[in-house]
């Protein structure tokens, strides 16, 4: 089969096209026909030392395809089932991937908008709803409104009866997010903008705030934050991995500051957190509430193209690559 490699070299990542056999689904996974694959930023960033694949190493991370066969003690899917989930690899012609990491895809959705959906989904259900308690009536900032994680964010804040402020350097960006649903717009470089938080929130600030920048948005969402606020740390896509912290704040208005990653997760924190997107959020995409975003659709044999495009950060949701 047709499936592409990953490997950090000089500071930057390459993806290659290699053959490789169709692999066979252990006990407890699904064997996967792909038949769309997204891109995800943390995948291809060779700057983040949990990120670099310094010996190459299968690409991808989530897709959404039909299940080919099913491996021992799989009861839950069936050959022909429709499905979308997260999985090493994902970006070949067939991938093995655990059955706890599967969703059935709501039939409103097509194979691109399916496969937009699982990490970015799931990373978003643990800031709102695992980590971050979001709850009705209350302020959410998202710092990088314009990422995969950010638009789910948007959607899903609205979707808690949440008031989201989002902050992007693109006034374009921006204005296609109020369509979404998006309150307050704050168009900033990816810092300066706490002011503007306050000010929108009447000095109070916001109850959570989404970091999706990475260092140079650190402060101002720390400032940002209202009393008992809570800070999700989840992307550096501005390279800086390090900020200073205000702890008098942090002290005095008793912030909660959380990482979040899917590197270091055993299996089972792994299923968990898909059968809580599978219960809280995908449900709003099958009702329609929620839409997945998907800015440009390549072919599978134009995936490096779609790795550039990602990287010129010129897109608004997710790019999405499409198999034969």
């Amino acid at each position: 089969m047709k499936c592409y490699y990953i490997r950090s070299f000089d500071g930057s990542t390459v993806l290659e096209p290699r053959d490789a056999p169709v692999p066979q689904p252990m006990r407890g996974e699904i064997l996967v026909r792909v038949r769309a694959a997204s891109l995800n930023r943390g995948e291809i960033l060779a700057g983040i030392r949990l990120h670099r694949a310094d010996v190459p190493q299968p690409a991808g991370g989530d897709c959404a395809g039909e299940v080919h066969s099913v491996g021992e003690g799989v009861a839950a899917f069936k050959p022909g089932d429709r499905v979308l989930g997260r999985a090493r690899g994902s970006f070949a012609e067939y991938v093995a991937m655990s059955a706890e990491q599967a969703a059935r895809v709501p039939p409103r959705l097509t194979w691109e908008q399916a496969a937009a959906i699982p990490i970015v989904s799931v990373t978003a259900y643990e800031i709102l709803w695992r980590y971050g308690g979001l709850k009705p009536g209350e302020t959410l900032l998202v710092a990088g409104a314009a990422s995969g994680v950010g638009v789910v964010c948007v959607q899903a804040g609205k979707y808690l009866g949440a008031t989201v402020i989002g902050v992007s350097r693109s006034a374009e960006k921006l204005g296609k997010l109020k369509r979404l649903g998006l309150d307050v717009s704050i168009q900033a470089p990816g810092s300066g903008f706490s002011d503007k938080v306050l000010q929108a929130t009447a000095g109070k600030g916001a109850h959570l705030a989404a970091n999706l920048i990475g260092g140079s948005a650190f402060p101002d969402c720390l400032r940002s934050l209202a009393n008992q606020g809570r800070l999700a740390i989840v992307g550096y896509v501005d390279g800086k991995l390090k900020a200073e912290v205000d702890l008098e704040a942090v002290h005095g208005k008793r912030l909660h500051i959380f990482g979040l990653s899917n590197q270091l997760l055993s299996p089972a924190q792994r299923a968990e957190a898909m059968r809580g997107f599978a219960r809280d959020l995908l449900p709003a995409f099958a009702e329609g509430r929620i839409t997945p975003l998907v800015d440009r659709v390549f072919s599978f044999d134009e995936l490096p193209a779609a790795k550039t495009y990602v990287e010129s950060n010129a897109h608004l949701g997710k790019v999405v690559v499409r198999m034969p």
